[in-house]
């Protein structure tokens, strides 16, 4: 019980060790420290196996992170944007953007034991950015562009989302400067309450649905199936965007992930 305390959403730097991953050597070194004991590495395999625990691939999270405000987002920031997105007869919608390379292939494939498969791919490099918008009715809208954010490029991006829309727009977006220069400040308030922009919580890209958008372009599409030879990165990119824009259901699904259920319940 001890052990499964000390390694439960612990760190084992907590308890003066060196290495910040939990290893069978390491659950030794703490058992013999603490307890005077020495066990083999099976015999730990086979305690934290009985204690339920699994070697399993961590997740990231930046120290800079403030738990406070990620609750507050969740308890009062986002519950006030959606009261006052439903008094303005407006929508919700989140924002996010992404790289993509030809060259990248993600995933695993089957092959024979100490001989690596070959996947063939473009010997030409190709990258394309995307920028996407959700909204947990099913609501999508997309777009690619060359290179990195830039407030002016940010502005014509918004401008696009924008042009005819009839309803006003709440529009939650993550803390990347070029979401809060002065530029983009002025062109917001020139709308004149038809958008209107707010930012996530730092270090927190849980608590944005339009991350599930990457994460399943990049599980099913041009990652998992290579460029052919006269393709272009960009038309694949756009083609998977449109797919998704007229898949509402799948639109929806991005925000059933248990980080962003503080949305649907309002």
């Amino acid at each position: 019980r001890q052990v499964f305390r000390w390694v439960n959403g612990k760190d084992p730097r907590q308890y003066g060790l060196d290495f910040g991953l939990w290893t069978r050597s390491v659950v030794a070194e703490l058992i013999e420290g603490k307890f005077g004991i020495r066990l083999g590495l099976t015999a730990v395999g086979a305690l934290l196996a009985k204690l339920g625990l699994t070697p399993q691939k961590p997740l990231q999270r930046a120290y800079q992170r403030d738990p406070d405000a990620i609750e507050r987002w969740q308890r009062e920031t986002y519950p006030a944007i959606a009261r006052q997105a439903k008094a303005d007869g407006g929508e919700v919608f989140f924002w996010d953007e992404s790289g993509f390379r030809a060259d990248a292939v993600h995933g695993r494939t089957w092959g024979v034991r100490g001989q690596t498969p070959v996947v063939e791919r473009p010997g030409q490099r190709q990258s394309i950015s995307a920028a996407s918008a959700v909204n947990a009715k099913g609501g999508f809208w997309h777009c690619t562009y060359e290179g990195g954010l830039t407030a002016e490029l940010f502005v014509s991006l918004l401008s696009m989302m924008m042009r005819h829309r009839k309803k006003p727009v709440h529009l939650v977006v993550d803390g990347l400067p070029a979401h809060k220069t002065k530029l983009v400040k002025d062109y917001v308030q020139s709308t004149e309450g038809r958008l209107t922009l707010h930012i996530l919580p730092g270090y927190a890209p849980e608590l944005n649905p339009d991350e599930a958008v990457w994460s399943h372009m990049k599980r099913t599409g041009v990652a998992r199936a290579p460029l052919r030879k006269g393709e272009r990165l960009r038309d694949k990119i756009d083609g998977q965007l449109a797919a998704i824009k007229a898949a509402p259901k799948l639109v929806r699904s991005f925000f059933r992930a248990p980080s962003v259920a503080y949305v649907t319940d309002w």
